[in-house]
C-alpha cells in the first residue's frame, strides 16, 4: 500500500521543482494526490501520473481555494509549496513587490489553511506542511530581503497552528531547505546580468559542493506527510546541505 496509502493530499505549485517532485512521491508512496497549480500548461505534465489529480487553482484567489475545499470530502494532508523568491535589499524592494511575494508567500497559506483546516477538525485529524526556507528567520541572506522576511512569517504562522490545534489531532510543520535545483533557480540565475557567475555563487555558498534536488526535498516531504512522523509538530525542518553552518 505504500508510506501513505489511503491518504488524500492537496498541494499548491505542483508543475515543476518541488512540488512536481513531492506529488510524484506522495502518488509513488500510494496517496490520492490533488495537484494544484496557476500554471495549466506545465501542469498538465502530471496527468496520467497514476494517484494524481490536478487542477489549475490561483492560491492567492480566496474563492478558488474555497471552491477547491469544498469539492472534497477529506483532506488528510496539506502541502503549501507556492511561493516567488525576489532579488534585492530593503533599498531595492518597492511596495509592489513587498506586496506580491506577501501575497504568494504567506496569504496564499493563510488562506489554504482556513479552508481546508475546518475539514480537518471535523475529524480530529490533519497534517499541514509548509514550505519555508532556510533564508528567513533562520539565517541572513544578501539580496533576500523580502523573500526571507515572508519565510520567516511562515514559520511563525506554522508554529502559530499546531499550538493552537495540538490538542485537536493537527499537526502544522515547516520544510526549510538551502539552495535547490530547480527550473524557478535556473529561470532566476538566467536573469541575472552574468548567469554564469550568478551559478558559480549560488554553488559556491552551498559547502557541500552542490545543490539540493526537488527530490531530496520530495523524500523529507513523503516523512512529514507520513505516519512516521506522528509525534512531530510546529518544527522547522531544516535541509540545507549544512549552508547555515
Amino acid at each position: 500500500m505504500g508510506r501513505l496509502g489511503g491518504k488524500v493530499i492537496v498541494l499548491s505549485a505542483a508543475a515543476q521543482g518541488i512540488g512536481k517532485a513531492s506529488a510524484i512521491a506522495f502518488a509513488k508512496e500510494g496517496a490520492h494526490v490533488v495537484a494544484t497549480d496557476i500554471n495549466g500548461e506545465k501542469l498538465k505534465e502530471l496527468n496520467g501520473v497514476p494517484g494524481i489529480r490536478t487542477k489549475v487553482v490561483d492560491v492567492t484567489d480566496r474563492d478558488q481555494v474555497e471552491a477547491l475545499a469544498k469539492e472534497l470530502d477529506q483532506v488528510d494532508v496539506l502541502f503549501n509549496v507556492a511561493g516567488y523568491v525576489h532579488h534585492g535589499s530593503i533599498l531595492d524592494t518597492d511596495e509592489k513587490d513587498w506586496d506580491f511575494t506577501m501575497n504568494v508567500n504567506v496569504r496564499s497559506m493563510f488562506l489554504m489553511i482556513k479552508a481546508f483546516l475546518p475539514k480537518m477538525l471535523a475529524k480530529k485529524s490533519g497534517n499541514i506542511i509548509n514550505m519555508a526556507s532556510v533564508a528567513s528567520s533562520i539565517k541572513g541572506v544578501v539580496d533576500r530581503c523580502v523573500y526571507s522576511t515572508s519565510k520567516a512569517a511562515v514559520i511563525g504562522l506554522t508554529k502559530s497552528v499546531a499550538a493552537d490545534y495540538i490538542d485537536k489531532g493537527i499537526r502544522c510543520n515547516c520544510v526549510c531547505p538551502g539552495t535547490v535545483d530547480t527550473p524557478s533557480l535556473r529561470d532566476r540565475i538566467q536573469a541575472r546580468p552574468n548567469p554564469e557567475q550568478a551559478l558559480k555563487d549560488f554553488l559556491a555558498r552551498q559547502k557541500t559542493g552542490r545543490m539540493c534536488t526537488a527530490e531530496e526535498v520530495a523524500h523529507l516531504c513523503v516523512y512529514l506527510a507520513s505516519d512516521e512522523s506522528a509525534y512531530v509538530t510546529g518544527t522547522e525542518h531544516i535541509i540545507d546541505g549544512g549552508w547555515r553552518l
